[in-house]
This record gives structure tokens, C-alpha cells and sequence, in this order.
């Protein structure tokens, strides 16, 4: 049974304003304020609250049958947390429908995955956490900015754990194979990859509009009766663009949300279902290695890199940003770490491109690559010198590296040590919870002991005779009478005389 698998990007572009060479080492503060909440509120308003309310209507209306899934940049999420909340609050009222899956990718949006794989990791890990802070669940499938995909960038998104990975379904690599499939990483084969269908996600985010293109006008009925006619081993359809395709790109006068309501309703017709990211990796198996031995995108004709890096100014601004990644991981300072976050974000290397594309380059404020290029390194510079002035210039890469190695080290001993401190912490709570138990224990045997001690002295008490009164005194014999003792005394002579004769008289024989 065929699956469509629907995926939209959310990210926002952090306008710098004009900074010019004097202003180096005056002014830390590089944005647009203005621009910034202009262009996403405008953007907001055209495109993500009719999109995202368009998608809340499809999930009431077909229940979880349909599903769809959302990448949004850190970068992207902390714009709209400050010009748009309400894109927020409606993501989190998705999130609520269970049809809703959101993916990982960089907190920057940036080109990190081609420089620093370290920077990398903690730039996917941070915006990983935030998603679960907003949405309550950690993101198990990876889409890198654009789409940027290699087998070493395969790898290290293995290494991090994700069980599956979106990339460009480029004709130069797929050559007669056919994207319908699941593939895997040639160097990690845990790693699914899942490949996005170039043309059927073009004809909606580039040329639905286009009244020249032989397509138009494109209805959900014929769009999906192409999907339902592909050979029938090809199940897994990736249909991926950024959501500002929906409203922007293409406008709403277009009747573009209309179409894309309408398309549950015809897939259903023809037995074609909708499937996340995550679902069609753990239900699907991989027929086979994918071998990308080139970085490849999205974007142009030659799906590749090239709009980023394809001049010397670009790579000249890119080697220049990135010769401070670890150095920033060091300092570990909040504003440092914001700005690094919004001068990694693809734009700002795009506005400097001199490749000729079939879609327009929006420069804002720049009227040429150069000036983009003299702009930004200008910012550049002014953030170079607040992050020598905590780790000066003169700090070899020998010296960092051992430096790094000390604190990795350092790190990991203060790890080891807080599980001991941990497992100490645990050990001492059941001490005294024991202790706690005894001494109770003890203290009812003792109330025990003085309660029977009392109880046997009161039986005690009560078996002793009472103690005898005082004697009151004798009362004084009265005297005898003189005649009284004068007869008592010839009664005792006459006694002791009687006695003597006894002792004189012979005894009988």
C-alpha cells in the first residue's frame, strides 16, 4: 500500500541591519529589529496561521488518517516566540492531535554539518531539547538545513542515535533508482534514509502558480492519480517543502490550501494513506545502501552545496566563522553563543551567491553578493574580537586542542564524580532512613520497658504494708505507794533464801 509522507520546514531568516568597518569593536548588537518582526509577522499572517489552522480543519475532518510533519530551526522557534507566539500556541494545538510528528535538525540552521562535527552534534542536541520542552516528545528522525546529506554526515547522525534521516532524492545520485524506496547510510546501516520526491514536491511549492508551466492549473485528483499509477513496489512517497510555499511562495489567491485540503479526500479514494517520518522508518525496510560520497541539498539545479559555498567569498566568511567553533564551546558565553547561533543560519552565506537560479534570491538590504559579503564580515569581525578577548588569538590550535583534552578530561572526572556523590547521596538516604526506622523502634521498646518498670513499682507499692504510726508517748507510771513496797520486799528475800537451800540439800542416791 502506497504512504505519502508529507514534511514542511519552519525557519526564520534574523535580518542583520547596516554595520559598518567603524563600527567594530563599538557595537556588539547586529540585527534588524524592524525587519525582523515585520517580515514575520507578514509571514505569519500570509502563510503559517492560514496553513497551520488549513491542517487543524484536514486532522478534524479525517482523524489520523492524515498525518504530517514539521522541522522548525531553534533559530526559527525564538523569532517566533518574540514577533509570533500565535504559530506556537497553533503547533502545540497539533501536537495535541497525535497526527503530528516534529523532526530534528540544527539549532542554527546552519552549514555546521560541513565544518565541526562537535559543533554539529550540540547544535542538533540543543534544538532537540527545545522541541521536547514545546511538544513534550524528542525528536527520533533527523532533517539537516536544506536537507545536507553525506555518508559521513549519515555516519554522525548514526552516532547520535536517529533511526532515520531526509534527504534530496537527486537524480546524480540515485541515477536509474527511484526514491520511492527506503534506503540506508553506506557507512551506518541502522541509518534510514528517506528521499524526497523532486518533482511531485515541486510542482506544489514552485510551480503550482506558474500559469507558463505545462502542469497548470494542478488539482488533487490528477496529482494523486500520478502517485496511484507509479509501479506498485513503490510505496513510500516524500513530499517535502518549506510551509511558507503555502501563502508565499505560492499565495493563498492560488487556491493552494484548497488543493492541499482536498488531497486526504482523493488519496483515500485510491487507497493511498499518509505516514510520518518516523512511522515509515520503523514500519518500512530498507532495500538497499545509498552511496553519497558528495554533499548534496535541495536547493538549485546541481543539488549540492554550491549556493552556500560556491565562490571565495562565501567560503572565505564560512572558513572564517567556523576557525572559532571551539573556541566558542569554551566560552560557553549566552550572548556569544546567541550571536554564534544566528551568523551560522544558511541565509547569510546564500545572500552572497552569484550562482544565476531559477528561484529568486530575496537580499533584503544588500544590493549585491559583495555587499552582503562586506556587511557580514564586518559583524564578523566585531564577533571575532569578543571571542579572542576571552580565549586570545595567540592560543595556538595545539595549545586548544591540549586545552579542550583537559577540560573533556576534567569534565568527565566531574561527571564520575557527581555519579559517586549521587550514589553517596543514595546510600546515606537509606542509611538514615534505617536509622530512622532503628531509633523509632528503640524508642518504643524503651516506652515499653519504663511503662512495665512503672507499672510493676505500683504493684509493688501497693503489696508493702503501710508504715506504722508514730508510738504516742507512755503515759508515766504512776508511783507506788510506799506500803505497796515494803510488802514486795519480803517476797523477794524470801525467794533467793529458798534458792540457796536447794543448792546445800543432798541429792538422793
Amino acid at each position: 500500500m502506497k504512504t505519502i509522507c508529507l514534511y514542511f520546514e519552519i525557519h526564520q531568516i534574523v535580518h542583520l541591519k547596516r554595520f559598518r568597518f567603524f563600527d567594530i569593536g563599538t557595537d556588539h548588537y547586529y540585527y534588524d529589529d524592524y525587519e525582523n518582526d515585520r517580515s514575520i509577522g507578514e509571514i505569519a499572517e500570509r502563510s503559517y496561521m492560514p496553513a497551520l489552522n488549513a491542517f487543524l480543519d484536514m486532522i478534524k475532518e479525517n482523524g489520523d488518517y492524515f498525518k504530517v510533519a514539521f522541522s522548525l530551526s531553534g533559530v526559527g522557534l525564538e523569532q517566533l516566540e518574540l514577533h509570533a507566539p500565535q504559530v506556537i500556541a497553533k503547533l502545540q494545538e497539533l501536537n495535541d492531535t497525535g497526527c503530528v510528528e516534529f523532526l530534528a535538525e540544527p539549532y542554527s540552521h546552519g552549514l555546521s554539518s560541513l565544518a565541526n562535527d562537535e559543533c554539529f552534534i550540540a547544535d542538533v542536541r540543543r534544538q532537540m531539547s527545545k522541541m521536547e520542552e514545546y511538544f513534550g516528545k524528542r525528536p527520533t528522525v533527523l532533517r539537516n538545513s536544506s536537507l545536507i546529506y553525506s555518508d559521513e554526515i549519515g555516519n554522525v547522525a548514526a552516532s547520535m542515535g536517529f533511526k532515520g534521516m531526509l534527504t534530496e532524492g537527486a537524480k546524480h545520485v540515485l541515477g536509474w533508482k527511484s526514491p520511492h524506496y527506503v534506503y540506508n547510510c553506506c557507512q551506518a546501516p541502522g541509518l534510514k534514509l528517506l528521499l524526497r520526491d523532486v518533482d511531485l514536491s515541486d510542482d506544489i511549492s514552485l510551480r503550482f502558480n506558474d500559469s507558463d508551466w505545462e502542469g497548470y492549473p494542478l488539482f488533487a485528483d490528477n496529482y494523486v492519480n500520478r502517485i496511484a499509477t507509479l509501479p506498485e513496489d513503490e510505496q513510500v512517497i516524500n513530499i517535502f517543502m518549506e510551509l511558507l510555499a503555502l501563502g508565499i511562495s505560492q499565495p493563498l489567491s492560488s487556491n493552494i490550501l484548497e488543493f492541499i485540503k482536498a488531497l486526504p479526500r482523493c488519496a483515500r479514494q485510491k487507497g493511498i494513506t499518509f505516514s510520518t517520518p518516523s512511522e515509515v522508518c520503523g514500519r518500512m525496510n530498507s532495500v538497499g545502501d545509498l552511496f553519497v560520497p558528495d554533499t548534496l541539498s535541495w536547493v538549485d539545479e546541481e543539488r549540492d552545496v554550491s549556493c552556500w559555498l560556491g565562490n571565495p567569498m562565501q567560503r572565505e566568511a564560512f572558513d572564517k566563522l567556523y576557525s572559532i567553533a571551539d573556541r566558542v564551546r569554551i566560552a560557553n558565553d549566552p550572548r556569544i553563543n546567541q550571536d554564534w547561533d544566528y551568523l551560522q543560519a544558511s541565509n547569510n552565506f546564500r545572500f552572497m551567491t552569484t550562482k544565476p537560479s531559477n528561484v529568486g534570491v530575496d537580499r533584503g538590504i544588500y544590493s549585491s553578493p559583495f555587499d552582503a559579503f562586506t556587511n557580514y564580515m564586518n559583524v564578523l569581525g566585531d564577533f571575532l574580537s569578543r571571542v579572542n578577548s576571552l580565549y586570545p588569538e595567540d592560543l595556538d590550535n595545539e595549545q586548544l586542542n591540549s586545552l579542550l583534552t583537559t577540560i573533556k578530561n576534567q569534565d568527565e572526572e566531574i561527571e564520575m564524580k557527581n555519579k559517586e556523590i549521587d550514589r553517596l547521596q543514595t546510600k546515606i538516604q537509606k542509611i538514615e532512613v534505617a536509622e530512622s526506622k532503628l531509633r523509632e523502634k528503640l524508642d518504643k521498646a524503651a516506652g515499653a520497658e519504663k511503662k512495665t518498670a512503672a507499672k510493676a513499682k505500683a504493684t509493688v507499692k501497693k503489696e508493702a504494708k503501710p508504715k506504722s504510726e508514730p508510738k504516742a508517748k507512755a503515759e508515766p507510771k504512776p508511783k507506788a505507794e510506799p506500803n505497796a513496797k515494803a510488802a514486795a520486799a519480803p517476797k523477794a528475800k524470801t525467794a533467793t533464801k529458798a534458792k540457796a537451800a536447794a543448792k546445800k540439800a543432798p541429792k538422793a542416791e
